[in-house]
């Protein structure tokens, strides 16, 4: 129905919109790369550069949306294919410690934070509840790009980072029915219930079916016939989880994580996939840091407002998520805080979904969106520095 009604000119200034996008995500991620700084940095600057803050080239519509959508898709599907269910299930105590503690620190300090500054009670609840948001495609990029999947560490972050995302859009689902003044506690204990049998299901049961179908499904006559059943699988369980109600990207992650063990020892499938996530997962970044406007700033309360809510959302994040790992040790409690850190996306749907329904202001919305972008560019470069030891130990290996 788009196509049949898009004039020619459209289609060009989609294409270029998407030249624009995805040509200055390289370009920076570069610039980034020869900085010894990761390129995830880079992409997320280069929407701010491109955007409405800045240059105006390029301003977010459906269609970039969409693609920032896929992208992120992609990326957690690449994360899932890395990631064996035993791996998880192995650190899967503390991941859940991790993220319970990630979700209640947040969200109590950041509602203390806003009715303190004098907000409403339901201004309180959005920011709180945006502060509970962590954006596992974030970390997942910067730990893949350092190689550092295998870790136990990255483990639990990943682990935590699903489970946050379950929580979080759980607390969503409340603090949106107090705004609209109900509270459907059937509704929330069905989607409750449902992801977690979905998690379950795919975990304990699809993969083990997928790993057993794997040699049949490679004898089919299409080409590349694991790819399309990959590709297929990573896109039916993200529609799964939509309908269920909890982010599509969890369905991605889990559907990769289901064609781990199954992918063993395959090289084919990883190359494919990464030919894919090279060019859409740029316009996931790029979208991030073009939805940040940089002129509501220019009122000195609402900046003041901006740098407290951003470190109350760092630090409670840290402590929070840090403290469920401090067993092992100070250093990777660090490195479980600071991957927990980055809100991306997810912290912007929450500002939506504030905005939309009128119980956030112009201001407010300002600050979630500099929160969510800011946290994401400042946990990256942390997040190498604290890995530094283990990125040492690998970079011997990687040259041999």
């Amino acid at each position: 129905m788009f196509l049949a009604s898009a004039t020619p000119s459209d289609h060009l200034n989609i294409l270029v919109t998407l030249s624009i996008m995805w040509v200055s995500a390289k370009l920076m991620a570069e610039v980034f790369e020869r900085l010894k700084q990761p390129a995830v940095v880079g992409e997320i600057l280069a929407g701010v550069l491109i955007g409405q803050s800045v240059l105006g080239w390029v301003e977010p519509t459906e269609t970039t949306s969409t693609l920032s959508e896929i992208g992120v898709i992609f990326l957690l599907f690449t994360v899932g294919l890395e990631t064996k269910p035993s791996s998880i299930f192995r650190v899967g105590k503390k991941a859940a410690m991790v993220a319970v503690l990630g979700v209640v620190v947040p969200f109590v300090c950041g509602y203390l934070l806003m009715k303190a500054w004098g907000s409403s009670n339901v201004e309180s609840l959005f920011i709180g509840t945006a502060m509970v948001a962590t954006s596992v495609g974030i970390t997942a990029r910067v730990l893949g790009q350092l190689g550092l999947l295998e870790e136990d560490t990255s483990r639990i972050i990943l682990g935590a980072a699903i489970i946050d995302d379950i929580l979080g859009l759980l607390i969503l689902a409340v603090v949106s029915s107090v705004a609209e003044g109900r509270i459907d506690y059937f509704e929330i204990l069905l989607t409750a219930g449902l992801a977690i049998a979905f998690t379950v299901f795919v975990a304990f049961i699809g993969a083990p079916a997928v790993t057993k179908m794997a040699p049949r499904i490679e004898n089919l006559r299409v080409e590349n016939s694991f790819f399309v059943f990959a590709v297929g699988l990573c896109l039916s369980l993200s529609i799964a989880a939509a309908y269920i109600g909890i982010a599509a990207i969890i369905g991605a992650f889990l559907a990769g994580m289901a064609l781990a063990e199954a992918t063993e020892d395959k090289t084919t499938i990883h190359k494919q996939m990464n030919g894919l996530t090279e060019f859409l997962v740029p316009f996931f970044f790029v979208s991030i840091g073009m939805q940040l406007r940089l002129d509501v700033f220019r009122d000195p309360t609402v900046l003041a407002l901006t740098i407290l809510v951003f470190l109350v959302a760092v630090i409670t994040k840290l402590v929070g998520a840090g403290v469920g790992a401090l067993s092992m040790g100070l250093r990777r409690a660090g490195q479980v805080g600071m991957g927990m850190v980055p809100r991306g996306e997810v912290g912007v749907v929450v500002a939506q979904i504030g905005f939309s329904l009128a119980v956030i202001n112009d201001q407010l919305y300002a600050v979630v969106l500099f929160m969510a972008v800011a946290t994401t560019l400042v946990a990256p470069p942390f997040l190498k520095i604290l890995f530094a030891k283990e990125i040492k130990t690998r970079t011997p290996a990687s040259g041999a």
